[in-house]
């Protein structure tokens, strides 16, 4: 999106229920994610951490009995503790990734969805888990009953996240996990009466192709929480909001049955190789929608 609009008119709304305690640090996976990319300092081959990262760090606290399910690198580490050391000064986790982002050189706005904890927790049929512990931990092989979000509801959604919405010309909802990804987001109150009451066109990008996500475990957890593996699927969680879906251009014959009376859709190939394919899509995605402002989710 950043080759095709002025990265500094582009708001991202972040998922925050993905965060995690580990070694007595705050990591927010999606949101270093975002940092890393915007940066020019993703490991993309990996689709997380840092190009050309060590774990020596990592390798000493295995060795000293700590826990190293989650890989964090050396030069992650430094991310994770500044965090740490800005939150427990008392500033909020939306003004903690601002200084982030300007350490950075990151010119788009990145926002947390809360500054409140939210944890998104698995039910297996062996148990709870956390969301890190069933995607990283146990590589999402368990069974899922259910998915819940932990402390959304009481959770505040920060000002700028809601003007940001409000006053956007178009908002674009990623092609993420609807669940586990977007689903964390949806679930604070006042986000979705804020897409529904914007004025701008909201546009969906959808992650899955035929009835398989493009990747991860979307479609396994779309399937537990009783939603069709599908772009019609993906459409139905957000049909109170949803403008546009955009959908791949081999599940084109699904588009008279995702269209409503305030829906549309748009078919192109969605599917991305590399960087050239993204910049199309993110072309393509733009010519859909007002070309003024834009802010993701």
């Amino acid at each position: 999106m950043v080759q095709v609009v002025p990265p500094e008119r582009i708001h991202l709304v972040v998922n925050v229920g993905d965060d995690l305690e580990m070694w007595g640090l705050h990591i927010s996976p999606d949101i270093d994610s975002i940092l890393y990319a915007l940066s020019d300092r993703l490991d993309w081959v990996r689709g997380w951490g840092v190009r050309g990262e060590t774990f020596r760090c990592l390798a000493a606290m295995e060795a000293l009995g700590q826990p190293a399910w989650f890989q964090l690198g050396d030069s992650d580490l430094a991310t994770h503790l500044y965090r740490t050391e800005l939150l427990r000064s008392g500033l909020t986790l939306s003004a903690t990734i601002e200084r982030l982002a300007s350490s950075m050189g990151v010119r788009s706005r990145v926002m947390p969805a809360t500054d409140d904890r939210v944890r998104t927790r698995i039910e297996t049929v062996n148990g709870m888990l956390d969301f890190q512990e069933f995607f990283v931990r146990e590589r999402w092989r368990p069974e899922v009953r259910s998915v819940v979000f932990a402390g959304a509801a009481e959770a505040r959604v920060p000002e700028p996240v809601l003007h940001s919405i409000r006053e956007a010309r178009a908002v674009i909802v990623a092609p993420s996990n609807p669940i586990t990804s977007i689903g964390p987001i949806l679930a604070i109150p006042g986000i979705r009466d804020a897409l529904r009451c914007t004025r701008a066109e909201v546009v969906a990008v959808s992650p899955i192709i035929g009835n398989a996500a493009v990747s991860g475990p979307a479609g396994k957890l779309m399937d537990a929480c009783g939603h069709e593996v599908s772009p019609i699927g993906v459409a139905r969680c957000y049909h109170d909001f949803l403008d546009l879906m955009v959908i791949d251009t081999s599940d084109k014959e699904l588009a008279s049955s995702i269209r409503y009376d305030t829906i549309g859709v748009e078919v192109t190939d969605i599917l991305v190789h590399n960087a050239e394919d993204a910049a199309q899509l993110a072309r393509f995605v733009v010519s859909k929608a007002d070309e003024n402002s834009f802010v993701a989710s």
